[in-house]
């Protein structure tokens, strides 16, 4: 999602991060398989289902079969 682990630290710390829809404040908050991510970037909004976990830090691709991206729900229609 990020490049560093301190891209993703100050994410958290600046409450742009979610597991299971509570804000985190700090990176150090435990997941677990089954756990929702959300994660607010300037992009946009990226929902993660955790999968599992690496015993060692390896590729990009690898990091990807550890998660599942499920879809963002649709914006809300805003009433005039």
């Amino acid at each position: 999602m990020v490049r560093t682990r301190s891209a993703a630290a100050t994410l958290a710390g600046a409450g742009c991060v979610r597991v299971n829809g509570s804000r985190i404040e700090a990176a150090s908050a435990a997941v677990k398989p089954g756990d929702v991510i959300t994660i607010a970037l300037d992009r946009g909004v990226r929902l993660l289902k955790v999968q599992g976990f690496s015993a060692r830090r390896g590729s990009s691709d690898t990091a990807r079969a550890l998660y599942v991206e499920l879809a963002p729900a649709a914006p809300r229609a805003v009433k005039t």
